[in-house]
């Protein structure tokens, strides 16, 4: 087995990158029969309790691999009060892999970098390629897929798809298995000299699936119209291609605060054509926005958002005097949402 240094700080905003280095210090660990490996997130993941399993004995022989999840969520505070002591006095024979997917305001204390530093461990950033480089990088990553996409087609993708790096990865790799059949050099699709299988822009169109934004709203759409399968598996799939509950909690509020605005609007006798005019949507999408909101009164608009904002407000962990407010504490994530999900449709 390679040998580990006793801390790792892996953060960043490129989500796929931290998963990789993540999976990988895991097969590390994997790979030694005598070792162990431990999996903290959530509840078992906050500073007080990986302070109590480093201090923990055991009786496992071999290095001792600890991997927490969500550190991004740590208040300084806490680090600390908890973790640092216990990382000044690391156990031999021991690696703690700590990992932060930064978004926004979320990010990993300061305190936490320093305690790596101090226990003699290693910090990794693992941050996304700028907007206006995302094109050029989109070409580079086709072209070790076989493909060859010009720069309306890297665009193209680029905009349909997002700016996540992870996800645009996941579409062209499903564009190069899907377009991985025989083809003639020269004819449409085919490949090139060089063997790269040429991308065009009405193919990832076709192909490449939509950004993040449109399917949230999609998600806070089936919310609105009270359809629990429709949002159920609108969530699963989001969850699926990578994304962030807090990222969608904030795309489905603004989506749920602006039905809030129009539900006032109609109540108080705008006609629906006035409100329409104010809608920036397509036409057909203002029409079906309008019809739901229309079946939905403002009060139930109001308490779906007081259920995001309690579903948010559980997620991050709750607040310090109230860690038992909700019945959906201590709760796994998936779990919490689709509650949520549920009582919000009701």
């Amino acid at each position: 087995m390679p040998e580990l240094k006793p801390a790792y700080l892996i953060h960043g905003d490129d989500h796929g990158a931290i998963a990789e280095r993540r999976a990988g210090l895991r097969a590390l660990a994997e790979s030694d029969g005598d070792g162990s490996l431990e999996l903290r997130e959530g509840d078992t993941g906050t500073p007080e309790q990986v302070a109590l399993a480093l201090a923990a004995m055991t009786l496992a022989i071999g290095r001792r691999v600890i991997l927490v999840e969500g550190v991004e969520r740590w208040r300084e505070a806490d680090v600390e009060k908890h973790l640092l002591p216990a990382m000044a006095e690391m156990p031999p024979e021991t690696t703690l892999g700590l990992f932060a997917r930064e978004e926004g305001r979320s990010k990993a204390p300061a305190a936490l970098h320093q305690a790596v530093k101090r226990a003699g461990g290693q910090i990794l950033e693992r941050s996304s390629v700028k907007p206006w480089e995302l094109p050029r990088w989109a070409r580079e990553q086709g072209t070790r897929m076989g493909l060859s996409l010009d720069n309306a087609a890297a665009k193209a993708l680029v905009e349909q798809v997002g700016a996540r790096q992870q996800r645009l990865l996941r579409e062209l790799e499903k564009l190069s298995i899907e377009g991985d059949q025989p083809s003639v050099p020269g004819a449409p699709g085919g490949s090139p000299a060089g063997g790269l299988r040429s991308v065009t822009v009405q193919e990832v169109e076709e192909r490449a699936a939509h950004s993040t934004e449109l399917k949230a709203f999609a998600l806070a759409d089936s919310l609105l119209g009270g359809d629990l399968r429709a949002a159920t598996r609108s969530y699963l799939r989001l969850r699926q291609q990578g994304e962030r509950l807090s990222g969608l909690t904030y795309l489905i509020a603004q989506r749920l605060r602006d039905a809030l605005a129009v539900a006032v609007r109609l109540r108080a006798g705008e006609s629906a054509a006035e409100v329409r005019r104010g809608l920036r949507m397509p036409a057909r999408a203002a029409d079906r926005f309008l019809e739901d909101v229309a079946r939905s009164d403002p009060e139930r608009l109001a308490q779906a958002l007081c259920a995001l904002a309690e579903l948010e407000l559980d997620s991050r962990g709750g607040p310090v005097l109230l860690s038992s407010r909700t019945p959906l504490n201590g709760l796994e994530e998936d779990s919490r949402t689709l509650a949520a999900l549920a009582a919000i449709t009701r």
